[in-house]
């Protein structure tokens, strides 16, 4: 698509998740959780989505509930909570009979140097989005392989685990290491049948990104895209849904980069 064309509108759904079921973290509001848990809909999932935020998680699940009755439920949970992340993949076993798939989007970021970072927001980071997506691939793969094998994880990954960007050394480190995660976790189960990859994204529009990285770094980001724009949401959930589906049954141990980005 040349630079400054339209943008395309989302493919419809071609079946590629019929029946099976579906666990998305962070999926409230207008990002890239709310958009997978749409294109899983779409492609004839079950879905439960799940979100730290129990109103916006609401909010969220009336909305896709009013396209897809009867295939949407919600479980509230915070990824930094062991407890509450075995509660929500229990939640989802017994509301669906199984769990196929479960992606995890959950992620903290801000804008911070390292001579300004603190002890706690380098920590706070790196909990919510390395070892909450630790702890619920954790949980879903134990649940998976109980279930007699098969499946599938996808990590959100981030372009920033390979690059450099500054400010976000706290969110870089955390998403390379998902990327290191999602390869050695792919090895762990891999007997079992159970795939685990992950999703990079460049630069996915949001209603608040210009608040999270500022004007300024987002005109610059913007124009390092070749389609001289971000991402829309749904084009990274095709993606995720892709990785989901069992077109990807040889694919293991991945980071695919959502990215039109150049050095």
């Amino acid at each position: 698509m040349p630079v400054g064309a339209a943008e395309p509108l989302p493919p419809p759904g071609r079946g590629l998740l019929d029946g099976k079921a579906v666990v998305v973290t962070a999926a409230a509001g207008a990002g890239i959780g709310s958009a997978v848990a749409q294109r899983c809909l779409a492609e004839g999932a079950r879905v439960v989505l799940s979100d730290s935020h129990p109103r916006r998680l609401g909010e969220t699940r009336e909305r896709l509930a009013d396209a897809y009755p009867e295939r949407v439920w919600s479980l509230p949970c915070d990824v930094t909570d062991g407890a509450a992340v075995e509660a929500l993949i229990a939640g989802a076993a017994d509301r669906c009979g199984r769990i196929d798939v479960v992606v995890n989007n959950a992620g903290l970021g801000g804008t911070r140097p390292v001579t300004e970072m603190t002890d706690d927001e380098w920590l706070r980071v790196l909990d919510v989005t390395l070892t909450g997506t630790f702890r619920c691939t954790r949980a879903a793969l134990r649940r998976m392989i109980a279930q007699g094998g098969g499946g599938a994880v996808v990590n959100n990954a981030s372009v920033l685990g390979w690059r450099a960007q500054a400010g976000q050394a706290h969110y870089a480190a955390a998403k390379a290491g998902v990327m290191a995660f999602t390869r050695c976790a792919a090895l762990d189960v891999a007997a079992h049948g159970i795939r685990v990859n992950a999703v990079a994204p460049s630069l996915a529009a949001h209603p608040f990104l210009a608040k999270v990285v500022g004007e300024r770094t987002l005109a610059d980001l913007t124009a390092r895209e070749v389609f001289g724009r971000a991402a829309q949401p749904w084009e990274v959930a095709t993606v995720v849904a892709f990785l989901a589906s069992d077109y990807a049954s040889y694919l293991t141990g991945e980071v695919i980069s959502v990215s039109s980005q150049h050095p």
